[in-house]
């Protein structure tokens, strides 16, 4: 005990954040931290013993000699992989640290095969399957979805998402080409409006469970859902908007230059590249736009609800909490 009380603070709790949640830039470090996309090559097996050290730590049962930089690291990697809600083990695509790997080849190849109609159907399905599991994955795990629900929240969005694509494509055929290149954000963006909202409908039809500001359960609010839904959307479309919108602009003008006409099949590997710069830092800053711990003040909830919380525990909860997944 006497080298954990030498490396680990008196009241030390893993569970709280390292950095002011209620900031923007408290925000953007915590999840530049969680959505590191170096934490998708870890092992599983050590995945497994951060859990360990994580839940270990939290019941106070912390190995001796443990630093309190390896139980940082330990959260890091629990935070990278693990669900919030459920603690389970979240499969590696729909992690947000993946984001980047693969945010960044689904976005460029999109941007790259913007003009013929087959290329466009191809990416846009690709890249739609990509969010489907992403939003499946990170949604609020105390609403439970069925694969029917499933598949009719993948068909929609993909539909969606083909049919904005595909209409805006021909109908830009005369417009100018850059126009042409912005076709595919505005088929993510209105795929996002209806994959998230489907995806996690269950949270909609149900609600999601919120709680008071020392974590005790209070019910369940369908509006506290459609808030966090919404900022999710916010949050996918930012993070898609500045490589979709100032990348094809920067290759608009790098491909009247000569040299960029003799290395054509460098295009492609080009824009993958770029669209990975753009989401290192656009991943953590989209989900930091707003707290993953959302609240609501009472007056905004179901007037059923806020009556049963008023009726047990007076005015004592101006505000209530729920987690808005990412």
């Amino acid at each position: 005990t006497r080298a954990e009380m030498a490396t680990i603070p008196l009241g030390f709790n893993i569970d709280a954040p390292r950095w002011d949640q209620s900031t923007f830039v408290g925000r953007l470090k915590h999840f530049l931290n969680i959505t590191d996309p170096r934490t998708v090559l870890v092992p599983e097996e050590e995945l497994d013993r951060a859990k360990a050290l994580v839940e270990g730590c939290r019941a106070g049962l912390v190995p001796p000699g443990s630093s309190q930089e390896q139980l940082l690291y330990a959260k890091k990697l629990y935070d990278s992989a693990f669900h919030p809600d459920s603690g389970e083990k979240m499969n590696l695509i729909g992690r947000m640290s993946f984001q980047v790997p693969g945010g960044m080849a689904l976005t460029g190849c999109m941007l790259q095969f913007y003009r013929t109609v087959p290329a466009v159907v191809f990416w846009q399905w690709v890249n739609q399957s990509f969010n489907a599991i992403v939003n499946y994955t990170n949604r609020n795990a105390a609403s439970p979805i069925s694969l029917r629900q499933i598949g009719v929240a993948y068909v929609t969005a993909t539909g969606t998402a083909l049919a904005t694509a595909v209409g805006l494509n021909l109908y830009t055929k005369r417009a100018p080409p850059l126009l042409a290149r912005w076709v595919p954000f505005a088929a993510v963006a209105a795929a996002n409006c209806v994959n998230i909202p489907m995806m996690r409908q269950q949270e909609i039809i149900n609600g999601v469970t919120v709680t008071d500001g020392d974590n005790n359960e209070l019910g369940s609010s369908r509006r506290a859902a459609a808030k966090g839904i919404m900022q999710v959307v916010v949050s996918r479309i930012t993070m898609a908007a500045p490589g979709m919108i100032i990348l094809p602009i920067i290759m608009e003008r790098l491909e009247k230059f000569t040299f960029m006409q003799r290395i054509r099949v460098l295009h492609g590997p080009l824009q993958v590249l770029l669209c990975g710069g753009f989401l290192l830092f656009m991943v953590p800053a989209a989900c930091a736009l707003f707290p993953q711990r959302c609240s609501l003040a009472l007056a905004d909830l179901e007037p059923e609800l806020r009556d049963s919380i008023v009726a047990k525990h007076g005015d004592k909860v101006p505000y209530v909490y729920f987690n808005k997944g990412l």
